[in-house]
Order: structure tokens, then C-alpha cells, then sequence
């Protein structure tokens, strides 16, 4: 049974995480490299991955491409072992969803696991989820220099997926900000200390933006203002404020 939460909330207490079945996963993050399922390759959505992220604090966080899951964590037995699993209700498309649902679910069924070197394996039945160490399979891109596109709108506890969201996307390069609402170019100056950038105002180019994509702009130009916290995972940078809106993206 899988418990939903708010958006961006997990509701997960410790568990301590045993070792077996070649070490400790306590502290690692895998990444998907292969999926079967009845002797067959498993066709994930289009531009996503697996990931489960095995915390220090003996929790389990998980993503399949859409919404974030997890619960805390026993490791024993050669068995994961997921309790009180819950996840947060951001809408997915179809594919996405299904997704969730699937990963949800193998999670759940107390599958099997086994480490070898910076591989591990998931096994429940004819199901079969070979991750890959995450540092090893992608390591973090630079914030500078990277095209980040624009993948998800975070308001409250509203995630959302503006139609053509890709379109806008923004580059860092030093103190100098660079990029695309979807509709008109902009260009600032960006302050850098530690986790933190802090925006200046945006120079924006003026065409005309009509219906949704008048609304992305208004939602990438509001969010990039002030002192905004900045986290870099593989190909996904993240952007926060402290009330905890933000933007997300990818690189590409």
C-alpha cells in the first residue's frame, strides 16, 4: 500500500540498514542501467531512469522519472525490506505513472538484493533491476557552462510541468546568467557564494508572450530573482528559495 504525501514531503522516520549480500548500501545512490522483466529488456519511459538512494539514516528514497518515493529501509537477509513506503502526488504523464506505480510496487515485494563492485541488483520473480553506482554511471555536471532546460515549476506544495517547459532554459557562466524564458532571451548578473546564487535583476527581450507561454515566463522570471539555493545531482540541477519554490532542470 503506498501512503501519498504532499508534494516535495515524504513522511519517513530511521531505520537502521544491515549489511549482507556483498556490504553496506548505507550512503549509496544507484542509478539504472538495465531492466528485464518475464526474460525481456523492460522499456522505461522516454528520458528517465531509476534511482534508490539508500541514506544514511537508514531510509530508502526512490524515483522512477516522475514523483519522489520512499520509507525507511532493512537490508537483512539479502532482502530490501521497505516500511510505510510514501511518495508525493506531483501528475505524471501516463508513462511516468505507470512507472511509479511498477517501481512502487517491486519496492513493496520485498525483492532481493545483491552488491557487486559499484553494481547493484534487484530481483523479485522474472523481475530483474541492474543499478549502477550513481557517481560511477553520471557523475554531477558543472553548474557553469551547462545548458539547463527546464523541466518542472515548484510553487507551495505544487509541482507542475508547464507545457514546452524544455524551451526555456537558462546557462551560468561566472557572474553572467544567460537564457530563455520559452518566449524572450534574458541576461543578468548572478552573486555566487558556497550553495547560494543570488540574482540581479533580468534584462528580458520583448516579444510578445500569449496564453501558456505567457504564464511559463511569468513562473521562470519570478523564480529567478533574489538569493536562491542551488543543488546538482547528475544531469538535474535544482533551484530553491527559502519558502521552498523553485525551478528544476535538466542538462541538455
Amino acid at each position: 500500500m503506498v501512503v501519498v504525501a504532499a508534494a516535495g514531503v515524504m513522511l519517513m522516520s530511521a531505520c537502521g540498514s544491515e549489511s549482507s549480500a556483498g556490504g553496506s548500501l548505507d550512503g549509496q545512490s544507484f542509478l539504472s542501467v538495465t531492466v528485464t522483466e518475464g526474460g525481456k529488456a523492460k522499456q522505461l519511459a522516454p528520458n528517465t531512469r531509476i534511482q534508490l538512494q539508500f541514506l544514511d539514516d537508514g531510509r530508502l528514497s526512490a524515483n522512477a522519472g516522475c514523483n519522489s518515493m520512499g520509507g525507511k529501509v532493512a537490508t537483512g537477509g539479502g532482502k530490501l525490506a521497505v516500511k510505510d513506503l510514501a511518495t508525493t502526488d506531483m501528475g505524471c504523464d501516463p508513462p511516468r505513472h505507470a512507472q511509479d506505480d511498477w517501481l512502487a510496487k517491486l519496492l513493496q515485494d520485498e525483492p532481493t538484493w545483491a552488491l557487486a563492485a559499484d553494481k547493484l541488483t534487484v530481483s523479485k520473480g522474472d523481475t530483474q533491476l541492474v543499478l549502477q553506482n550513481r557517481e560511477t554511471a553520471q557523475p554531477d555536471k558543472p553548474l557553469d557552462s551547462t545548458r539547463w532546460s527546464l523541466e518542472t515549476v515548484v510553487s507551495g506544495q505544487t509541482a507542475s510541468h508547464p507545457i514546452d517547459a524544455g524551451k526555456a532554459h537558462l546557462t551560468f557562466n561566472g557572474e553572467r546568467v544567460t537564457g530563455s524564458t520559452g518566449c524572450n532571451d534574458f541576461q543578468g548578473v548572478v552573486a555566487r557564494t558556497g550553495n547560494k546564487v543570488t540574482f540581479g535583476e533580468l534584462s528580458v527581450t520583448t516579444a510578445e508572450c500569449l496564453d501558456e507561454p505567457a504564464k511559463l515566463e511569468q513562473s521562470v522570471i519570478s523564480k529567478l530573482s533574489g538569493e536562491l539555493t542551488y543543488s546538482i545531482e547528475a544531469d538535474r540541477l535544482q533551484l530553491r528559495a527559502a519558502d521552498g519554490s523553485g525551478l528544476d532542470f535538466t542538462a541538455g
